[in-house]
């Protein structure tokens, strides 16, 4: 059997900025998919995970996001088999995914990887699209747990297959997304998000505008920490989400509260003012702290964007401090009510902001959700390293993730 060929130096420099470990990761995804299924040929695919960079939990009331694609991926190699059925190997996970075209529904994949690949196909099948069976082997680099989106990097990529091998590239990347929510919605019975998925499907810097539930606005934004001299670095405090659905869903619920005193459904179709002129009509004191976040992040997004167009590091920066302040002072998504003896994002910050405060420079913020799990540093390049030692001895070297932002999403690579 033939050798598989795998996309050339130019497309992975491209995508990577080297060549040399992407072609080490590319070949062994190719060695091992031929070994698995036997195919003389392949197709090459890509989708990152994302970092939520300003926007703290705005998106459920129609607010804005700066949301960005990042270095870590999840990688595939694929090719129709000609039958109605999808098989998929996912490295580092025994169990193959075995989705047969022809019998999908919630009660039939109720689980796991199969639903979400049921989910997605399902929502192709409703939309119009054409579907068809493929195997794929499949390698990641997106840490689970780490509010990076492993999750929605999967679902994009299986995306991204479908739309190469099926629909002639015809899909949008708001049809990825809107495929990948459905999935978690339906199959995972999992309330979330487009942000995620759009992120993880358009690439690069973008802005999210959730106002119209319609018609979600993405637009790419020119920036990069890398430009400013910067580094991000994500840090996994090791606390799960798995116990605070209340937490998270207490948010929503209480802009909405606060929203409804002021006759609307959600905050985007009021502002401060109103808000201001309300406070007496709330009884809920957490609410009105959570409102008033609402809109001054959604400030923070709209100047943030401004800072990018006059190329403005210290601005921006200077807003994401605050964005990060207003997380922790007034949605409060920094510990848990359940629990407040056990503050892992509120000790790893405060740790942080003594490093920062040491080397006077960089900004810190609870990354995503909250509540439990990851927190995000901005900080010099030159004092990265310093920094990964530096909360490595807390959290562990395995929970410190230097990354940077990458500008391709979920693609065919060759």
């Amino acid at each position: 059997m033939a050798t598989i060929e795998i996309p050339a130096a130019d497309l992975l420099k491209k995508i990577y900025g080297e060549t040399t470990e992407s072609s080490a990761r590319y070949t062994n995804l190719a060695v091992n998919f031929q070994k698995k299924y036997h195919h003389d040929k392949a197709e090459f695919f890509t989708a990152p995970g994302r970092t939520e960079i300003i926007g703290n939990h705005v998106d459920h009331n129609g607010g804005q996001i700066i949301a960005a694609s990042i270095d870590l991926d999840t990688i595939g190699a694929a090719y129709p088999n000609g039958t109605n059925v999808i098989h998929m190997i996912s490295e580092g996970y025994r169990q193959e995914v075995i989705v047969d075209l022809d019998k999908l529904s919630p009660e039939t994949y109720t689980k796991g990887t199969d639903a979400l690949v049921a989910g997605i196909m399902e929502y192709m099948k409703k939309k119009g699209y054409a579907t068809g069976g493929f195997d794929a082997y499949v390698s990641t680099k997106v840490i689970a747990a780490a509010g990076v989106s492993s999750s929605a990097s999967f679902e994009m990529l299986v995306c991204a297959i479908t739309n190469y091998f099926f629909n002639d590239n015809k899909l949008e990347y708001g049809e990825y997304a809107r495929a990948g929510q459905y999935a978690e919605n339906v199959y995972w019975k999992k309330a979330s998000g487009l942000m995620d998925q759009m992120a993880c499907a358009a690439g690069g810097p973008i802005l999210l505008d959730f106002s119209d539930k319609e018609n979600i606005s993405c637009e790419k934004i020119a920036f990069s920490f890398e430009d400013m001299g910067y580094r991000l670095v994500i840090v996994n405090t090791g606390k799960g989400h798995a116990d605070l659905s209340e937490e998270y869903s207490s948010i929503p619920m209480e802009m909405r509260e606060a929203a409804k005193a002021m006759g609307v459904e959600l905050l985007c179709e009021s502002n401060m003012e109103n808000l201001l002129a309300h406070v007496k009509d709330i009884n809920n004191d957490r609410a009105i702290l959570r409102a008033m976040h609402f809109y001054e992040e959604n400030r923070r997004v709209a100047d943030a964007v401004k800072a990018v167009e006059n190329k403005d590091g210290e601005e921006f920066l200077r807003l994401l401090e605050e964005s990060g302040n207003s997380s922790w002072e007034w949605l409060q998504n920094c510990y848990s009510l359940q629990n407040c003896k056990e503050q892992k994002i509120t000790v790893s910050l405060a740790l942080t902001k003594l490093f920062l405060n040491k080397i006077g420079a960089g900004i810190c913020r609870v990354h995503g959700g909250g509540f439990a799990g990851v927190i995000m540093c901005v900080l010099p390049i030159k004092d990265a390293d310093a920094y990964v030692d530096y909360m490595s001895e807390y959290v562990g070297r395995s929970n410190v993730y230097p990354m940077n932002i990458r500008s391709t999403g979920a693609v065919h690579v060759g």
